[in-house]
């Protein structure tokens, strides 16, 4: 359900960027100079060249509306993750993907009446979407084994990748349909799919293992065995805030964003302005990426456990390792991509590559917050994700301020360096400051929260334990 959950965060939140190529008309900005570098794979019959939307907006105002939605996201994320470890996910994570639904069924009235109630509505729908991933690592700090977090939670989050796949080429062929009913189709049919999925959720998930009145004794003791029962204790703010380890993780989740949000809204131009695809073949070789993504999310996490749980690499470099992976290559690629000239061909493998293997990172940072502090995790990823959701409106403003009258490769070039330049920033960070162990203040009782025990030679001992990674030999139940 919670996999399920993010293919419909993901679809509400991303078919305004193939909607946005067909609500607007290409051809009103006389000052925008469009690229005729490459030549149209159509032999120019493609409806690339020219698009009669109803709106007349240009590339700046275009970044504004792509951004919107972040400014409301980025206000939730440290409020979610701090209810959720006080009420629970279940209702947070619910109650968010619905508000987004809703707000999602009223986009197209909105779009017509103004752009500026447009604008509102995406940062409203933020607002409701901001909660989802600070909610679900609280859930998964209750109910995920220590040697099964990897997968666990990369499976969960691979389907925000799938709902890119599945909204890409989906919006394009809605959007060119007129029995359909073209663009406002697509925010009717992905809003409706979000309320349905709610009702579901709230039947059948629950916060924890010891509320579900479905899971068997031995499912239930394993779970509790593993990462203790959940107790309430108060978040130890100053030590969050002092620890070097969560603030690794947060610049390696502001580099990754940075690049995959940058591509994620504005691609979908690249595809039209500079490689002259139609909207069908817009919508869907703009997913096959996130498909490609998908795939690396969830063997990044497979292969994460594998190597923690029998001994190969120690969970801290275990986490290094997947988290240089996922923000180099991309990097690397996406220069390429610059130089690839217009070879449709080409641009689209590495492209495809370059967020793919942006997948490598979930066996990195995105996990590590249930390494650091399971107990926190949703107010640690609160803190992180907050911090990452700058580059969603940075990012296409930046964009749209290049490409705004000059649709070249040349400006495109540009933004892929900078992309480049933000991903290797992350990568030394991260390597310098991440850690795999639970810190210690994760497991100290309430009445100890702002004080370290004393190391004598127990407590030694038991810090040792505690924060050492367990023993591989290990057999899940």
């Amino acid at each position: 359900m919670a996999f399920l959950g993010f293919v419909n965060v993901y679809c509400l939140r991303v078919n305004l960027s193939v909607a946005l190529v067909a609500m607007v008309n290409s051809t009103s900005d006389s000052n925008t100079t469009n690229s005729n570098e490459c030549p149209d794979p159509d032999g120019g019959n493609s409806s690339s060249s020219s698009n009669m939307g109803e709106f007349n907006w240009d590339e700046e105002t275009q970044g504004y509306v792509l951004g919107a939605f972040f400014y409301g996201y980025i206000v939730t994320q440290l409020p979610g993750g701090w209810l959720a470890s006080k009420i629970g996910g279940k209702n947070l994570f619910g109650y968010g993907v619905l508000c987004t639904s809703l707000l999602t069924l009223v986009t197209p009235v909105a779009a017509r009446y103004s752009v500026y109630l447009f604008i509102a509505v995406r940062v409203l729908e933020g607002i409701g979407e901001g909660v989802t991933f600070p909610a679900m690592h609280a859930i998964w700090g209750n109910w995920a084994p220590v040697w099964e977090r990897s997968k666990l939670a990369a499976f969960t989050y691979a389907g925000a990748q799938l709902g890119t796949v599945v909204s890409l080429p989906i919006s394009g062929v809605l959007c060119d349909s007129d029995v359909a009913g073209g663009w406002p189709s697509v925010f009717y049919v992905f809003g409706a799919i979000g309320c349905l999925w709610f009702i579901a959720w709230m039947l059948v998930v629950h916060n924890t293992p010891a509320d579900h009145p479905r899971i068997s004794a031995s499912e239930r003791e394993y779970i509790e065995s593993s990462i203790g029962k959940k107790e309430k204790v108060d978040t130890p703010w100053r030590h969050i805030l002092t620890t070097p380890a969560v603030w690794g993780m947060a610049v390696a989740h502001f580099s990754n964003n940075w690049g995959f949000y940058t591509l994620l809204t504005c691609l979908p131009s690249y595809m039209k302005n500079i490689l002259k695809f139609n909207m069908k073949e817009n919508g869907l070789l703009s997913a096959v990426p996130y498909l490609v993504c998908w795939l690396m999310q969830n063997a990044s996490g497979l292969t994460a456990d594998y190597l923690r749980s029998h001994g190969h690499l120690s969970t801290q470099n275990t986490r290094k390792l997947f988290n240089s992976l996922g923000l180099v290559l991309p990097g690397g690629l996406l220069i390429v991509v610059g130089y690839v000239g217009c070879d449709h061909v080409l641009a689209m493998v590495f492209l495809t590559l370059s967020v793919g293997f942006g997948g490598c990172t979930m066996g990195g940072y995105n996990v590590n917050h249930l390494d650091v502090a399971p107990k926190f995790a949703g107010v640690l990823m609160g803190i992180t994700n907050a911090i990452a959701t700058i580059p969603g409106f940075v990012g296409p403003a930046i964009v749209g301020y290049l490409t705004n009258n000059d649709q070249r490769r040349s400006q495109w070039q540009i933004v892929f360096y900078i992309t480049a330049a933000v991903y290797v920033f992350g990568t030394i960070v991260y390597l310098i400051f991440a850690r795999g162990e639970e810190m210690w203040w994760s497991r100290a009782p309430p009445k100890r929260q702002d004080q370290r025990p004393p190391l004598s030679r127990e407590n030694s001992e038991e810090t040792q334990s505690v924060n050492s990674d367990p023993p591989p030999a290990y057999s899940a139940q």
